[in-house]
């Protein structure tokens, strides 16, 4: 959908700065089109380096007014709200965005296209609703299981842990040792990213395992496949795990953890149980007590971009005394330390 030579403009708006902007935040780092500014009113006139922990000098502009003048086709919303649902504030921005001939990313459940197309108004504008599932897969059957290459899952403490973050740092690791890797975006983030993959939560249950199977599959003939998580076994609100394990038949898996949280971000009432017993559940739950292959959570990846450096330096000791795992922050110190494990 997305063409190389197309300009970016990413609307974070009121959301620069938490959460739920990590579309827009994981574009900002990742995406290879030029992005020419970052819409968000609150911090309208600053650079993004000034705002964020992306160091990048990316004007923050207040309308889609501005970001046109600069010259962006393709307005890629960059917010993700609970459930995916769209805002009815967000409607006047869509329909302005269309008419002044700039196409669309949506990474919400909702979709745009069913209700926004009328106001396309150029023979190559486009809506790209990332999370519409693109075929209906086989129930899963547990071939990957019988596949000789590694396959890496990320698995969190939490949502919103950095499981996409560091699936595409582990896939750039290895791709630059000229390692056959192949990744599986799993989640709308992933998928605008790679520019393909598997929109899961937009599955059905019974779907599900069988769709990332079949991503699995698809991608058999690579060396290691690095598998984007969702989710989290501990949270409430996520069933995402488990069709992940069972599709993948991970061999080994990351887990993601936002460093000094104790509970869960948006259940406060559900704490965070002491890593290594944490990691032993995963596993065992990976390979169900040996009846899948064994699966070895090979290191823990740590977010901690509130701490200071020698805070972040002495979590991270902490952490790894405690777990017997190597450990890092893998945006701020780099992945060396877990990734090596795989090769």
């Amino acid at each position: 959908m997305i063409k190389s030579t197309d300009k970016i403009a990413v609307w974070m708006e009121a959301s620069l700065d938490d959460d739920y902007g990590k579309m827009g935040i994981s574009a900002l780092r990742y995406l290879d089109n030029e992005i020419l500014c970052v819409i968000d009113s609150v911090f309208s006139g600053k650079s993004l380096s000034e705002v964020s922990i992306i160091q990048k000098n990316i004007p923050i502009v207040k309308s889609i007014n501005e970001a046109k003048s600069l010259g962006c086709n393709v307005l890629l919303l960059g917010v993700l709200t609970s459930g995916g649902l769209r805002p009815k504030s967000w409607d006047i921005v869509l329909k302005e965005a269309l008419e002044k001939g700039m196409s669309i990313i949506n990474g919400l459940h909702d979709q745009v296209s069913p209700t926004f197309s009328k106001y396309i108004v150029e023979e190559n504008q486009w809506i790209w609703d990332t999370r519409v599932p693109k075929f209906i897969p086989k129930v899963g059957s547990a071939k990957a299981a019988n596949l000789n290459n590694k396959r890496v899952l990320m698995i969190g403490t939490d949502m919103a842990a950095g499981k996409m973050t560091v699936g595409l740092e582990l896939y750039s690791y290895l791709t630059d040792k000229k390692i056959n890797t192949g990744f599986v975006a799993t989640g709308q983030v992933g998928i605008t990213i790679t520019g393909r993959g598997i929109p899961l939560d937009a599955y059905k249950l019974d779907h599900a395992c069988g769709a990332v199977e079949s991503a699995i599959i698809e991608q058999k003939d690579k060396d290691i496949i690095i598998v984007e998580g969702q989710g989290s076994i501990l949270h409430p609100g996520s069933s995402a795990t488990l069709p992940l394990m069972r599709g993948a038949c991970p061999t080994h898996m990351i887990l993601c953890h936002i460093a000094r949280n104790q509970t869960l971000r948006s259940v406060e009432n559900i704490r965070i149980p002491d890593l290594k017993k944490f990691i032993s559940l995963n596993e065992q739950l990976a390979s169900v007590i040996g009846t899948y292959p064994e699966s070895k959570v090979v290191g823990i990846a740590l977010n901690t971009n509130l701490m200071s450096e020698k805070s972040a330096r002495k979590f991270i000791k902490k952490v790894e005394k405690e777990t017997g795992l190597p450990s890092t922050d893998v945006v701020r110190f780099g992945g060396d330390k877990i990734f090596s494990q795989l090769v």
